[in-house]
């Protein structure tokens, strides 16, 4: 969440925010509710004040044999309002707190100012468009003639938008987990983690999908617990409520999960085979870094998420996301998508962000730069490298071949146990 203290020297920087980002959260009623805060804190402060004061007369009266009866009655009267008081105090913290969880992230100076993916830059396209001399099939044709997708049962098993890959596509799925794994461990220098696949309410708050996203998570209402709907959320929280040794960061984590999300609002739209499920698997990145570095480590994070993509030999691009299509917890944000051949347009594969101190506010993460000097909040940085299903509609349509096999990205034969085709 956003500093009070910025919110409160900065309203016009967080309304342009809110716009940018078509939020509706409310400033005003945030600088409202500061006003009668700070009032009721220097009535306190002040009947506080005067209690000190008048028990050391009172001690002082009674000590010369005096009864100060009307000074204990009146100091009566101003413990009954100092506690009225405080009781309005966290009644209106607790409502100040529920406005700043609705108050997104600025946008970095660098963001292009735009409403919708028209508006996002693309800053480099990598590798060559697939060609082919023959029609090439959609996934879900490949996935069916091949035995390797199965929508109708998994269909039966937990309704529409979930996918079932089975025999040698389940052994693709789990080829790209492993290479993946690999790459960020090995080159990178990824710490792995293999998380729980449900989070608290604190978690998910302190990554910033609740409150907002609550209707587009899956919930265990008897536990208040949440399907996660990426590793993001564990690995952040790794560190709640911590203060990390400066000399200990960056830090680099990553995780294989099920990502889970109702997306609520999304029904009917780009539903077609792999291309929006709610049940997917993704490899994730989060990175704990200084605020001094972090955008060198945002484009380091991405790198790392492309270099899954050239290996694979999947043609990509990377877009800078306009202020309209940024998420509500992000600073800055680079998507990368692949081009679908058959389909004919582009994928999003990996979203890489960079959240400032934004979840570190909200998780309670920082870090001390020294031994006795103020600690200060991290910046949290995540990407995905890559989310798989869309991954897979690249990898079955751009290694289709005219006999309707698909080859196997070189790169994944030893993840295959050595299988080059796919038939």
């Amino acid at each position: 969440m956003l500093d009070p203290k910025f919110v409160r020297a900065n309203p016009d920087k967080v309304r342009a925010a809110i716009e940018a980002k078509g939020e509706t959260a409310s400033v005003e009623r945030f600088l409202e509710l500061d006003e009668q805060r700070r009032a009721v804190l220097r009535e306190v402060d002040s009947l506080k004040a005067e209690r000190n004061r008048v028990s050391k007369e009172i001690a002082s009266e009674k000590k010369a044999g005096h009864d100060p009866v009307e000074k204990i009655t009146r100091m009566r009267e101003v413990s009954r309002k100092i506690k009225e008081l405080d009781d309005r105090l966290r009644d209106i913290e607790g409502d100040l707190n529920r406005i700043l969880m609705w108050l997104p992230n600025l946008p970095h100076p660098s963001v292009p100012v735009g409403s919708g993916p028209e508006d996002n830059q693309v800053v480099r396209v990598w590798g060559e468009k697939p060609q082919f001399d023959f029609e090439p099939l959609p996934h879900w044709d490949i996935g069916d003639s091949l035995d390797i997708v199965d929508f109708k049962r998994a269909s039966n098993v937990a309704g529409s938008n979930f996918v079932l890959f089975k025999g040698l596509g389940a052994r693709l799925v789990r080829a790209l987990i492993n290479f993946m794994l690999e790459v960020h461990t090995r080159r990178h220098g990824y710490k792995e983690v293999w998380p729980p696949s449900l989070a608290n309410r604190d978690c998910m708050t302190g990554t910033g999908q609740l409150p907002k996203l609550e209707e587009d998570m899956y919930r265990c209402e008897v536990d208040d617990f949440f399907l996660i709907p990426t590793a993001e959320v564990p690995l952040t929280n790794l560190h709640r409520g911590e203060i990390i040794d400066g000399d200990k960061l960056p830090l680099y984590y990553t995780a294989y999960s099920p990502c889970f999300r109702r997306e609520a609002g999304s029904y009917g739209k780009d539903t077609r085979g792999l291309n929006r499920v709610h049940q997917f698997d993704k490899v994730e990145l989060v990175k704990f870094v200084t605020p001094e570095t972090s955008y060198d480590e945002l484009e380091s994070l991405v790198r790392d998420a492309e270099d899954i993509l050239q290996a694979l030999g999947l043609h990509y691009r990377v877009n800078l996301l306009c202020t309209g299509e940024l998420s509500f917890a992000a600073a800055k944000c680079y998507d990368l998508d692949v081009w679908s051949p058959a389909q004919q347009r582009w994928l999003e594969v990996s979203s890489c962000s960079n959240f400032e101190d934004f979840q570190a506010r909200r998780a309670g993460i920082r870090y001390r730069p020294a031994p006795g000097e103020k600690a200060r909040f991290v910046h949290t940085l995540n990407g995905s490298g890559v989310a798989l299903p869309r991954t897979i509609v690249a990898i079955l349509e751009t290694y289709q071949t005219r006999d309707g096999k698909v080859r196997v990205p070189p790169v994944l034969v030893p993840y295959m146990d050595g299988i080059e085709l796919i038939e």
